[in-house]
């Protein structure tokens, strides 16, 4: 592994934790959205992650690092962004425009305690990301000064 590559792998971990910030953004502003233009309330949405090494598992990758043909790590990626399957919460207001016949509305299922634990889960991992990439420019500094 050279440091350009730990530098991409870190590169890769903020920008999953990016798009996680921004789905989790995106459910909590539309937390009270009961009209979308598919019709119904705003139905929440999940990042799905994937390892970027092209679907080696952890096996496979500990028996070519073990018998010292590794391949260079290449980080995380996005697969998807899905919606997630709840049903709607169904709230009685009768005074709302969107309200059925029995005066209940449907309100998107977001869980604003989940989306903060959702909000702080992604800005861990941006940080711990930063911290990484910031070692790894600290050990190429100090490999460049030995060299002098």
């Amino acid at each position: 592994m050279s440091i350009l590559n730990a530098l991409d792998v870190s590169a890769s971990g903020l920008t999953a934790s990016r798009v996680q910030l921004d789905v989790t953004s995106e459910n909590l502003a539309n937390a009270q959205t009961t009209r979308t233009a598919a019709g119904g309330p705003y139905q929440r949405k999940t990042v799905v992650l994937q390892s970027a090494d092209g679907g080696q598992g952890f096996g496979t990758t500990l028996a070519s690092a073990m018998g010292g043909s590794a391949g260079a790590a290449r980080g995380v990626q996005v697969a998807a962004i899905t919606p997630h399957p709840a049903p709607p919460r169904m709230v009685y207001d009768p005074g709302h425009p969107d309200a059925n016949a029995d005066g209940y509305v449907a309100m998107p299922a977001i869980d604003s305690v989940t989306e903060m634990v959702d909000l702080i889960a992604a800005s861990r991992g941006y940080e711990a990301n930063v911290t990484a990439m910031q070692s790894a420019k600290q050990m190429f500094t100090r490999t460049l000064d030995l060299l002098r």
